[in-house]
């Protein structure tokens, strides 16, 4: 995976994907859902959900709900804003577009391949396609903008920021 981002940066997430997996970690819903990451580089991210029942959307047809693809999709799109990053500040979803291409396959894991191609110093702008096997046939596609620098909160991840307490 190649991406944006700084060559000599602070922020363990940026290639490292025992930190990127504490941050998918930190987001309750996430957890809850079970997002796994595969792939972390600095501006990339590549999550993983995987199918299970209680996800299910429509009970005829056994496909994942919309809400499980976007969280898929926001919380990949977030990492991969956060491994652009020279070092961790907080950052919060501005806003998402996500486009369902079609439903996606009951009973297949899903993934989200993300990259943040644009960072400038209050916002991020992300790209994002969810597809089960192959990319060339995606299950939904996004646009995201993140707010970098959203406030104190660092999950956890390294040392507070400047001025947010120990």
């Amino acid at each position: 995976m190649s991406g944006v981002g700084p060559t000599e940066s602070r922020n363990p997430i940026a290639a490292d994907l025992d930190a990127a997996q504490r941050f998918a970690d930190a987001i309750p819903h996430g957890r809850e859902i079970g997002l796994r990451v595969e792939a972390i580089a600095p501006g990339r991210a590549r999550f993983l959900l995987p199918w299970h029942e209680r996800l299910i959307g429509n009970p005829e047809t056994g496909v994942l709900h919309g809400g499980a693809v976007a969280t898929l999709i926001d919380t990949a799109s977030g990492c991969a804003v956060f491994s652009a990053l020279p070092e961790i500040v907080p950052i919060a979803t501005l806003d998402l577009r996500v486009d369902y291409l079609k439903p996606a396959a009951p009973r297949e894991p899903l993934r989200a391949d993300c990259r943040c191609y644009r960072l400038t110093r209050n916002v991020g702008f992300t790209r994002a396609i969810a597809y089960h096997d192959d990319p060339d046939d995606p299950v939904a596609n996004s646009v995201g903008t993140f707010m970098v620098g959203s406030s104190d909160a660092i999950f956890g991840l390294g040392e507070p920021a400047r001025g947010a307490p120990a």
